[in-house]
């Protein structure tokens, strides 16, 4: 007999983690199915989480009662919070966690969540009620007839390699690397998402059957080393922030002793070694064609791309409390073995180390973005949603943000709700989603603050003040946190009326906070104010919203200015052929995306602005 269940989620990495969580959440029947319980929320390559642009959707994740900022709250072993030194639209949090606590606080975190099975089991086959077979393979017709109701039927289930089916209203798949995933040390070439984890073929034959697209990206990943054969000594160390700061806005203060990192750099020496050994690289000998990710390149790469720089900064990051194991975070690479060993050898401090793991690089399949919509739902299927590196990206926090997103929208799929749809003003979620979906990419994306137009909006501390109350509408947010929430939202209220209402030469400390060279804690000082009394995160909210008031007021008429561009809603099914004056290319490329508002059809790449005010003239004169 069948199971049956409202979702489905294939997949038990960092994007499965949160979808599985977040459909259950809403209130649906979830089955999260992963090839080894034991592998769930497993850290594939570096274990950090966060960073420039990344810490801000672990924070957007948490503010909209996701998993991975509270997973990392447990799991964390350093935490650090960048670019201090710099404005607030761009500090960023981030973490050095031990694999083993992170990946085990996600299976407990998932565990405790209601609705939820986990089940083991390779997926081989989505299951499809087809529609009109006329429509099976026009693409133009699928596409017409809008990103809800594909030219492919909708989902009905799915069937494992076992035999086993099990029946479902929403797929939602999260395969990371694993799609026909081919693993690459030099020459070797092993079948494989992941070291000593085996790929998922037949997943991609499935995708191939109901009309999508797939194609091939790449990543990698560095060697690791003993840990007792480095000569840490000679090495500059990276301490972690004291105190340290929490990545959830759940965690009040965080007690688990905090360890350092190590820098070290490249020389001339390790350059000439890969440069005399380019000809065993696959990435240089034609083994491998697939494009990498341009941000977070191979050392290969590095030493090609930069051959004026004499050296690259390399951080060594323990994997754990107890791990043996050294992450060289900078010189991931795919050359062949002995070759890797002479490279680490050159290096200050690893002259005697020893490899406990070779870097590898690993081919896989994806989807090409523009066959699926802002809701992360395929165009040619009904129910079935993508998320994670199936979608081009790179990086757990990507893979996460795309999860929530992906479970979020399958549940409302099910359950007859609106989607979640997050702007581009709204959450750097949105940023991401909207470039993937209006300019899909051609390499594995990442996430940058330098991406967002409305940073300042967009910053890592008021996440929750920005979706918090969407979370809590979408039935995400508990009453315990959104207890919280609100107490906090209330507090920041409270400290700004008690500061307008006090007055120093005639003017309130409001109007004194605003100029640069005046911090809150001086004027409190001056004032007999007890800053103490109110929560850290309630002094900085109140103190960067006065402070930057004349900037935030001006990107928020920008944003305003921008908004009526979005509300011109397009409908799903407009037939852009009925345009007479449209560009051909403009018309292929509206077809192709669906834009949902004139403002996503204006970012489309090779749309001019004359394409836009033509599409606009036509929908105010249908209207």
């Amino acid at each position: 007999m069948d199971a049956v269940f409202d979702v489905v989620v294939v997949g038990g990495g960092h994007a499965g983690a949160e979808a599985a969580a977040t459909a259950a959440r809403m209130g649906c029947a979830t089955a999260l199915v992963t090839a080894a319980i034991e592998a769930i929320g497993r850290m594939s390559c570096n274990p950090a989480i966060g960073g420039i642009g990344k810490g801000h959707m672990v924070r957007e994740i948490d503010a909209l009662g996701g998993l991975m900022a509270l997973a990392t709250d447990r799991g964390g072993i350093q935490f650090r919070l960048l670019n201090r030194s710099k404005g607030p639209a761009v500090w960023a949090p981030r973490a050095q966690a031990d694999r083993r606590l992170y990946a085990t606080a996600v299976l407990d975190l998932l565990r405790g969540v209601p609705n939820l099975s986990i089940l083991e089991g390779m997926v081989e086959e989505i299951l499809v009620d087809e529609c009109d077979p006329a429509l099976k393979d026009d693409t133009t017709s699928a596409e017409a007839r809008g990103s809800l109701s594909g030219g492919s039927g909708r989902v009905t289930g799915v069937r494992l390699a076992d035999g086993r089916e099990l029946r479902c209203r929403a797929v939602v798949v999260t395969t990371g690397t694993f799609l026909r995933g081919l693993m690459h040390c030099g020459p070797e070439q092993t079948s494989g998402g992941r070291i000593g984890e085996s790929s998922a073929d037949g997943l991609s034959a499935s995708l191939e059957r109901l009309g999508l697209k797939l194609a091939r990206l790449k990543t990698g990943t560095p060697p690791r080393v003993l840990r007792d054969s480095v000569d840490l000594d000679r090495l500059a160390t990276q301490p972690g922030d004291d105190p340290p700061l929490p990545f959830s806005f759940l965690s009040a203060r965080l007690t688990q002793p905090q360890i350092q990192c190590w820098i070290t750099h490249t020389n001339r020496r390790t350059h000439e070694v890969i440069r005399e050994n380019l000809d065993r690289a696959p990435m240089y000998s034609g083994q491998i064609q697939s494009r990498g990710p341009r941000y977070c390149p191979s050392i290969e790469d590095k030493v090609m791309r930069f051959a004026d720089r004499s050296s690259h900064q390399i951080f060594l990051e323990p994997e754990g409390y107890d791990s043996p194991v050294l992450y060289c975070n900078g010189i991931s690479t795919s050359l062949p073995r002995d070759v890797q060993e002479a490279m680490v050898r050159s290096i200050e401090g690893l002259e005697r180390a020893r490899i406990g793991q070779y870097g590898y690089a690993v081919e896989y399949d994806w989807v090409p973005t523009d066959q699926i919509d802002a809701t992360l739902e395929t165009k040619r299927v009904a129910g079935l949603f993508l998320a994670g590196q199936i979608n081009g990206t790179s990086g757990y926090e990507e893979a996460a943000a795309q999860g929530l997103v992906a479970g979020a929208n399958a549940a409302a799929d099910v359950l007859g709700r609106e989607p979640m749809v997050l702007g581009r003003d709204e959450a750097y979620i949105g940023v991401m989603i909207d470039d993937l979906v209006t300019r899909p990419p051609d390499e594995p994306y990442r996430m940058f603050t330098s991406r967002a137009e409305y940073r300042l909006h967009l910053r890592s501390d008021n996440a929750d003040q920005r979706l918090t109350p969407l979370g809590r509408r979408m039935g995400l947010v508990d009453d315990d946190r959104w207890s919280r929430f609100e107490a906090k939202r209330q507090a920041i209220d409270a400290l700004e009326a008690e500061l307008a209402s006090r007055r120093r030469e005639g003017k309130a400390l409001t109007e004194w906070l605003r100029r640069p060279e005046i911090t809150l804690g001086e004027l409190a000082r001056g004032e007999e104010l007890e800053i103490a009394d109110w929560p850290l995160e309630v002094v900085q909210a109140v103190e960067i919203r006065l402070k930057y008031a004349g900037y935030l007021q001006r990107e928020q008429r920008l944003i305003e200015r921008h908004r009526h561009l979005e509300s011109r809603a397009i409908p799903p099914t407009f037939d852009y052929n009925l345009i007479a004056g449209l560009r051909f290319e403009a018309r292929e490329k509206f077809t192709r995306v669906r834009p949902r508002s004139l403002g996503q059809a204006a970012r489309i790449s090779g749309i001019s602005p004359a394409d836009i005010a033509t599409l606009s003239l036509y929908l105010l004169r249908r209207r």
